[in-house]
């Protein structure tokens, strides 16, 4: 992720979220979703070098050019998902099992790790909607969760969903700290037997990483998850949450490793190898759903790809 893409200020403002936030909460689901058109409309007008990267991408994972009908149809997807947030972290679980459809693979080999009280690593990615993962809190609310997350970047998003669930945003690990804080944070929740979820795609500036195919080109990976797991003995679970139009989602849960080992003489090449089989993996799920890519910015830092 390049460091300018990083500090680009975000679309719409705090009042524009909290009117969103209010109308969800007071009008409906329904009546919330008709915001989104105008919502899409004003990013494909305002945000020039995200509509770009949208077709760019979807030039990729589509096999075609992209028109702006597809960058369109991509917005609208991840401006859905940020909107089911506020339901998803605000509702009971008896009002989201009536609201939200959700499919759920892979579950029985996630209960068999967690029900033996062993912390363990979900490494989720920027593609669909990480929150729809609150599904499985609210249906095992014995398992605790907790959610690595940058709080410094998207600030107003982070204060709005704060607010809609203080309980779980007490819960949350700011990986905006430093790395040996950071560290020591994940290791205590795995210690205590949690799920600690972390987003690992993006390469953030600065950070170590390594490249890996992905959809036909060298794109950057980040090294330090692959660390992090290797140093904490913890099985590793990748989980992607599809939005599949509508109220649909897919919840889906894969077990990666059941230990990470990265030998100290091998240490280079065997991170390789984890990032490759992951970078794989990832693309192969893209492929099933294009539109929720949610990386809008040169994944691959390759200026002609805009």
């Amino acid at each position: 992720m390049s460091t300018e893409w990083k500090q680009r200020p975000e679309g719409g403002g705090r009042f524009a979220l909290w009117l969103i936030r209010s109308i969800g909460r007071y009008g409906g689901r329904g009546v919330s979703r008709l915001l989104l058109y105008p919502i899409t409309l004003y990013f494909l007008i305002r945000r020039g070098p995200e509509r770009n990267a949208s077709r760019a991408w979807l030039g990729r994972a589509l096999g075609r050019p992209a028109t702006l009908w597809d960058a369109a149809k991509h917005v609208h997807t991840f401006a859905a998902t940020i909107l089911d947030r506020i339901f998803l972290l605000g509702e009971s679980p008896e009002r989201l099992a009536r609201r939200f459809d959700v499919a759920v693979r892979g579950l029985d080999e996630l209960h068999a790790h967690l029900d033996q009280k062993r912390g363990m690593l979900l490494f989720g990615s920027h593609l669909g909607s990480f929150e729809v993962l609150r599904v499985l809190a609210r249906q095992r609310p014995e398992y605790t969760i907790r959610v690595v997350l940058d709080k410094a970047h998207n600030k107003a998003v982070t204060e709005l969903l704060d607010a809609l669930n203080p309980e779980i945003a007490a819960t949350v690990i700011d990986a905006g700290q430093d790395g040996p804080g950071l560290m020591l944070a994940i290791q205590a929740a795995v210690q205590e037997g949690a799920l600690v979820a972390l987003l690992i795609d993006r390469a953030h500036p600065g950070g170590q990483t390594i490249n890996a195919p992905f959809f036909g080109r060298e794109a950057p990976f980040p090294t330090a998850p692959w660390l992090i797991a290797a140093a904490l003995k913890a099985p590793v679970t990748l989980g992607f949450g599809l939005y599949r139009g509508g109220n649909r989602y897919d919840l889906i849960f894969e077990n990666f490793s059941d230990d990470v080992i990265i030998p100290r003489a091998e240490r280079k090449t065997a991170i390789e190898a984890l990032i490759r089989r992951y970078a794989a993996r990832l693309e192969d799920v893209a492929r099933t759903a294009p539109y929720n890519w949610f990386n809008f910015y040169d994944f691959w830092n390759h200026d002609d790809d805009a």
